[in-house]
C-alpha cells in the first residue's frame, strides 16, 4: 500500500468478508475485488492476496462459499476469477 497507511491484518479482511456477504445474502455473491476497495479505495489492488487467502480460511470455517461459474469449490483448487457467497445459517 502506498503512503503511511498500513494494511489491514487477517481479522479485518475476513470482517469485511463477512459484512459485505452477509449484506448480499446467502443468494447473491460478491467480488474479491468489493471487499479490497471496501479497505483500501485508492490502493486495493495489493489486498487482493489477503483477500482471497481469508477467504480460503471463512470457506474451511463453514461461514463461506467460494464460487466458480455459480459453483462451489474446494478452496485446494482457488485459481482465476472467484466470488464469494456468505453460507445460509
Amino acid at each position: 500500500m502506498t503512503g503511511s497507511a498500513p494494511s489491514p491484518d487477517p481479522t479485518a479482511i475476513a470482517a469485511e468478508i463477512v459484512r459485505l456477504a452477509s449484506e448480499r445474502g446467502p443468494t447473491r455473491s460478491i467480488c474479491p475485488s468489493e471487499v479490497a476497495r471496501s479497505l483500501a479505495p485508492e490502493d486495493w489492488r495489493p489486498l487482493m492476496g489477503p483477500v482471497r487467502q481469508a477467504a480460503v480460511a471463512l470457506t474451511r470455517d463453514g461461514r463461506l462459499d467460494i464460487l466458480r461459474k455459480g459453483k462451489p469449490i474446494d478452496p485446494a483448487a482457488l485459481r482465476g476469477v472467484i466470488r464469494l457467497r456468505i453460507r445460509e445459517p
